[in-house]
């Protein structure tokens, strides 16, 4: 019997913050995956090696966890003053979709190296010695990120020093400015879509909790830690591996996506597993890092734990880093309350993995709390290039 031969697509395997993924230039894509579509999505998934019954990825290259089934698309950009369009896509690891309804904060660090690696920058604009500023369109949020990307002798500078929480290794540090991150592009609201700082959401069957809703950097549903019965210091373990409780989440996440009205029934949340994210918070506590690193309670303003894509993740998403700092710049929010109210304009907060410091610039005009950039550090590397290949009748 023929069958199909596989083909190659020129690609670059990622890592950028605590996520890796894998890297396309659109160009460089077989033309029907050129346009968002089907035959794109069965791309990607098949690159990725989704849908797996087994959850091990072991015929992709995605790593059966919500930080490692990642896609990105990068084109010279399509609107004035930007280098580059960004496009990313969180591949499902165990249902066939790719869910296109958010951002990446992490990958968001690797777009801006990837951009000069693949010759999507002015090179005018590239420094021999420097910091190259990469003007990033993120196309799924209609958002602006600025990564400062450290370059040598023209090429981007990779190694040094820079550690962050969650990655084994160092590297050099990439700063990430997410301009007007207080809407996320697509349902045009507020930064606080229920129009409050604080909601009782009530969720069927499970109970009724504070929550701050915010929609800054990606939706996030954000509640007490004690609420739910957790103290905020729980590493993974503690949680993935409790079927019941991550049924749970999955609930208040649902709950939440219906009241910021993100999601018309609760059957569409099981086709936006991306956003919003669930995450609770606590007053500081010394705990004992996935690493064994032990984080002093005096380390860090509060404690945040998240899960993404149903499952609690390793460290922190960069666009929930965001929500972070905007929520915690904002007197009065769940975030706020538990970094000991007031304001201020940075937070450096425990997850999983250890610790991380996340800067928002928040201001109320009209009544109405907006936020004109959030900061935050990263590092990016390239793990390997050159092609994937996948079989030709795959997409």
């Amino acid at each position: 019997m023929a069958h199909v031969p596989q083909i190659k697509i020129p690609a670059t395997y990622m890592r950028g913050g605590t996520s890796k993924g894998v890297f396309f230039r659109l160009q460089d894509l077989p033309p029907s995956c050129q346009v968002p579509g089907a035959a794109r999505d069965q791309l990607f998934m098949r690159v990725i090696g989704s849908p797996d019954p087994y959850s091990a990825h072991i015929d992709g290259m995605g790593g059966a966890t919500s930080s490692t089934s990642k896609c990105v698309i990068l084109s010279k950009s399509s609107q004035p003053d930007h280098d580059v369009d960004y496009l990313y896509g969180q591949v499902s690891i165990d249902k066939a979709f790719v869910d296109w309804s958010g951002n990446c904060g992490n990958l968001s660090t690797g777009a801006g190296a990837f951009a000069i690696h693949a010759g999507l920058v002015d090179p005018a604009r590239i420094p021999d010695n420097g910091v190259c500023v990469v003007r990033i369109w993120q196309a799924n949020i209609q958002k602006t990120i600025i990564a400062h990307v450290p370059v040598s002798n023209g090429q981007v500078q990779e190694t040094g020093d820079f550690e962050l929480d969650g990655v084994t290794f160092p590297a050099a540090e990439i700063v990430l400015e997410f301009l007007d991150p207080s809407d996320d592009g697509e349902e045009g609201g507020s930064m606080f879509p229920t129009g409050n700082l604080v909601d009782d959401l009530e969720v069927p069957g499970v109970g009724t909790f504070k929550a701050t809703m915010i929609t800054a950097g990606i939706p996030t549903v954000f509640v007490n830690a004690e609420d739910i019965g957790y103290q905020g210091t729980e590493l993974r373990e503690a949680i993935n591996g409790d079927p019941q409780q991550l049924a749970r989440f999955e609930q208040i996440r649902v709950a939440g996506a219906l009241r910021m009205g993100l999601i018309k029934t609760a059957a569409e949340a099981a086709t936006r597993q991306h956003t919003p994210k669930i995450a609770f918070v606590s007053k500081p506590k010394s705990y004992q890092a996935s690493s064994g690193k032990t984080v002093e309670s005096g380390e860090v303003d509060l404690l945040v734990r998240a899960l993404s894509m149903g499952k609690l993740h390793h460290a922190m998403m960069g666009t929930c880093a965001v929500a972070i700092g905007t929520a915690a710049a904002i007197p009065g929010t769940l975030v706020n309350l538990a970094a000991g109210g007031g304001e201020r304009e940075a937070v450096r907060f425990g997850h999983p993995s250890g610790t991380l410091r996340v800067g928002a610039e928040a201001k109320l005009v009209d009544g109405e709390w907006t936020v004109t950039k959030a900061i935050m550090s990263r590092s990016a590397r390239i793990l390997m290039e050159g092609w994937v290949r996948v079989p030709g009748d795959s997409f």
